[in-house]
């Protein structure tokens, strides 16, 4: 008789063959294996043990870091309602707590014939048709009741996610207005054919004339960067593309590389000739997993068109790929030294610096590591050369950004303006009115009220990764930044105590203002730790965890002051109100059922 196969076997050696048994590849074998088997098994990693000869401790480290990657049952179905505020706005909480109750399971937890877990996940970056979930990572938006019901019954009958209706996986681009990138007719091809014969230190020249910087937020110059990793010494030199945005808000890199792949990969094949790398790698974050078989093909084509691969557009020596490396649930990842360490199949920890990627990056060796959008743009350098590239913005901020607009307003999408446009035009043209506040760059961002609507999105003003949160009048910006807060606590990587500490004391305080316990002692508290996780911090998260708490104190006091119901101190832990859950089970409420209650003492 045939023994029967062994599926965590199967599934191990699949991801071993496939990633040639190399180590660095770990984060992507555990989520392959996962795929297959809908969690990771202790035999699993006893099988990865034998193959990549590592201990045991350091498989178990990567796949306990990562929030989508599980060591423990979590059902057939894992479902994660996007918890970013937007999505809060449009009521994803009051859909999560109604699909709980249809397929009778807490959340967070998984139900008990192992079918199905329903949790939260910070952001999906579907921010613009919310509210938005993730079903084993693929994202499914415009979330209604209706198709939670649907959804349901599904579930109830095992069907697979791939015989799902299609409509619920429509992921759409929402472009709203187009300038010089979205509306670009550079063809596959276009800008290398203009670069090759000019020679990459001509092309160095133009991305430096251009004065390009970098979209992801930092703003460092393109050229410099791409320069300084060209002249560093190592065995090979590499081009990584950051297409982990995780910053709530933001989603322009999403549309980029669903419908405008060519131009990203085009600009890091770019990237390469100048530098002289032959590999290069897209770090694509996990929530747009939907993503993946569509770049991979994408890249099959640029193959056989040979814009990759030996030789490319045959000029002898030119050798440059790309592969892909999908994320799996981290926004530290985002940074782009812990991004680096996920690539080498490590936690996605931030390194110290100095050194810099552009001289020790992965694997040891000169990297240059660039946003999504910069490297597109990098095309139209290539193509339309420095100077005009440079004529367009302002002086200090050349070119145009792509702004993901979300919230309270008539057309979330995406919209595209030459820098120095300001706050007030972008509102006017996503129709949003009455508006109380903007939140511009996600909650590392700073908060603008309708009086700073007239300043300008530009790197000497404003700048910004790319996010543009909307909020009118009917938003409590209390519990705006009290989203951004849970959302720091929850994605802290806990590597330095400052931040793993600091940003769950900062959820608590916020927390205790909310439940009526607050007293001015607390303000004075976070201003301390402001100043403890702005000096001490071993990364951006800590440091600006606390802006926008502090951004909203100055500018919407009053959200905060109904709050201080307290005049002295007070602890935070109030018993007869913890005791609140069992009497709602036990279905009393008289002065016995309360520990601050006096016997006869109405309540």
């Amino acid at each position: 008789m045939t023994a029967t196969p062994d599926p965590v076997a199967a599934a191990v050696a699949a991801a071993v063959e496939h990633y040639r048994g190399d180590p660095n590849y770990i984060l992507q074998m555990l989520r392959e294996i996962q795929e297959a088997c809908d969690w990771i098994t202790p035999e699993a990693i006893d099988g990865l043990q034998r193959a990549l000869l590592l201990p045991r401790t350091k498989i178990e480290g990567v796949a306990g870091f990562y929030a989508h990657l599980y060591t423990r049952p979590h059902g057939r179905y894992r479902v994660l309602f996007s918890d970013n505020i937007t999505d809060r706005m449009l009521g994803n909480l009051e859909l999560l707590e109604y699909m709980c109750k249809q397929l009778w399971v807490e959340r967070g937890k998984t139900s008990e014939e192992g079918l199905v877990s329903i949790d939260t996940a910070s952001c999906t970056g579907m921010c613009d048709q919310g509210p938005a979930l993730l079903v084993n990572n693929y994202a499914i938006t415009h979330v209604t009741r209706q198709r939670v019901d649907e959804m349901c019954e599904l579930i109830r009958n095992k069907v697979a996610l791939a015989d799902w209706p299609g409509e619920y996986f429509r992921v759409e681009d929402n472009v709203r207005r187009k300038d010089i990138l979205l509306g670009s007719d550079c063809a596959p091809g276009a800008a290398l054919r203009a670069a090759l014969p000019r020679g990459p230190e001509a092309l160095l020249q133009e991305i430096k004339a251009s004065k390009l910087r970098g979209r992801g937020g930092a703003g460092f110059a393109t050229g410099l960067k791409w320069e300084a990793c060209r002249n560093a010494e190592g065995r090979a030199h590499y081009v990584v593309c950051n297409a982990d945005e995780g910053e709530p808000g933001t989603f322009k890199d999403r549309v980029l590389l669903a419908s405008y792949a060519d131009l990203v990969f085009e600009g890091m094949t770019l990237c390469a000739f100048v530098i002289g790398a032959g590999r290069g790698m897209l770090y694509l974050r996990g929530e747009y997993r939907h993503l993946l078989d569509r770049l991979n093909a994408v890249l099959e084509r640029r193959r056989r068109d040979h814009l990759l691969g030996a030789n490319i557009l045959g000029r002898p020596g030119f050798d440059f790929d790309i592969e892909i490396h999908l994320g799996a649930g981290a926004y530290i990842c985002g940074e782009e030294s812990a991004l680096i360490e996920s690539l080498e199949g490590k936690r996605g920890t931030p390194r110290n610096r100095p050194p810099f990627p552009v001289t020790h990056g992965y694997l040891d060796q000169p990297t240059v590591v660039n946003n999504v959008e910069t490297f597109a743009a990098s095309c139209l350098v290539a193509q339309g050369g420095g100077a005009r590239y440079a004529g367009i913005g302002t002086a200090e901020s050349t070119g145009t950004k792509i702004l993901s607009v979300s919230g309270d307003c008539a057309r979330p999408g995406l919209y595209e303006y030459a820098y120095g446009v300001s706050v007030g035009e972008v509102l006017a043209a996503c129709g949003a009115s009455e508006v109380q506040a903007v939140q511009v760059s996600g909650p590392s961002g700073v908060c603008l009220a309708a009086a700073e609507f007239g300043r300008r999105i530009a790197f000497e003003d404003v700048p910004t990764a790319g996010a543009l949160m909307v909020f009118d009048h009917s938003r409590d910006m209390f519990e705006v930044a009290r989203n951004f807060v849970h959302f720091f606590a929850h994605e802290s990587c806990g590597f330095c105590t400052p931040c793993r500490v600091g940003t769950s004391l900062l959820r608590n305080l916020m927390d205790k203002l909310r439940n009526g316990h607050g007293s001015p002692y607390d303000f004075a508290e976070i201003e301390r730790l402001n100043g403890i996780l702005q000096s001490m911090s071993h990364c951006g998260l800590g440091h600006t965890a606390c802006n926008p708490v502090l951004d909203t104190i100055a500018k919407f006091r009053p959200a905060y002051e109904r709050r201080l119901q307290q005049k002295e101190f007070v602890p935070a832990f109030d018993l007869d109100w913890a005791l609140e859950p069992a009497r709602q089970m036990t279905g009393r409420d008289d002065a016995g059922a309360h520990f601050d209650t006096a016997p006869g003492e109405e309540r």
